[in-house]
């Protein structure tokens, strides 16, 4: 296979990177991310239908029953729904299913369940899912540095804090609704986009020792060249996947499903013009990869 050029173009890469992660940047403070139910508090409530349930119907009675903010989705079945509500009132969801059974006519709801998440625990959840994300990252940094070297670390953790920024910079600008699902995607992205960093690594790891005269540019173009389709195969049965929950699972898995879809494509992007633009950066050569000579006591034996 002929050799791409990857790096040629490096320094385009770098400014299009800088300007989307300055924008991502800008949106996640200026706009913020819409906290779902699960870190703000507020009552769930599912509710089951004789027949399919009208969802603008639906939205339109909690309207008029004085419920402005609820979310409504289909759960599962078409006659099955779930009402998101914000709020701190445990009767809340009492209330809601009481509007909807009397206004319901020849199609009455019936309440299954109603789940309160207080404001105080959707504030730990948040702080809990914050840390969580930072030791993924704190772990992925120290498994690095040994298994490969510190430089090889620090491209990878710039590449997935990158992978990070974007993908819930986009999800601010949309305002797609930020639960545990979408912090679930997003700790899966950590996971996926080091995957495809650690593969390119390996291969350059290991071209310092066949191309001896080489440098670290082309060594980077031809390790990269070489797991290319391995990339793309990966890659593009990964978003076949996503995409198919993108457009078939629904609205509970909406949010998750282009979390994924977003990081995925970060991830791939970032594997080639971040991790690699890091090692030159930061000079990677030979040496760097050659073990610490050990200390050995001096043989005082006749």
């Amino acid at each position: 296979m002929k050799t791409i050029n990857f790096m040629g173009v490096r320094k385009i890469a770098f400014a299009a990177t800088m300007l989307l992660t300055v924008l991502a940047l800008f949106s996640w403070f200026h706009k913020g991310l819409n906290f779902g139910l699960d870190f703000t508090g507020g009552t769930l409530i599912e509710l089951t239908y004789e027949r399919p349930a009208d969802l603008k119907a639906v939205r339109a009675e909690l309207q008029d029953s004085g419920f402005h903010e609820a979310v409504v989705q289909s759960f599962g079945a078409t006659t099955d729904l779930l009402v998101r509500m914000p709020g701190d009132d445990p009767q809340l969801g009492a209330k809601v299913g009481a509007a909807l059974q009397k206004a319901g006519g020849d199609n009455p709801a019936t309440l299954k369940r109603v789940e309160f998440v207080g404001p105080q625990v959707g504030e730990e959840l948040r702080d809990q899912g914050g840390l969580g994300m930072l030791l993924a990252l704190g772990g992925i940094l120290i498994y690095l540095a040994f298994r490969f070297q510190w430089k090889f670390a620090v491209g990878a953790i710039v590449s997935l804090i990158h992978d990070v920024v974007v993908t819930l910079g986009i999800l601010s600008f949309f305002q797609i609704t930020f639960d545990l699902t979408v912090l679930a995607a997003v700790l899966a992205i950590i996971g996926y986009s080091l995957n495809d960093t650690i593969v390119v690594f390996d291969r350059v790891r290991e071209n310092f020792r066949v191309m001896r005269k080489a440098s670290l540019i082309e060594n980077i173009n031809v390790s990269t060249t070489q797991t290319l389709l391995r990339t793309i195969a990966t890659s593009v049965s990964t978003l076949l996947a996503i995409g198919a929950l993108l457009i078939f699972g629904g609205d509970n898995l909406f949010g998750f499903s282009l979390a994924l879809f977003i990081g995925v494509l970060a991830g791939t992007y970032s594997s080639i013009y971040i991790a690699n633009v890091v090692l030159i950066w930061l000079n990677l050569n030979s040496e760097d990869l050659i073990p610490p000579a050990k200390n050995e006591g001096a043989d005082d034996r006749p």
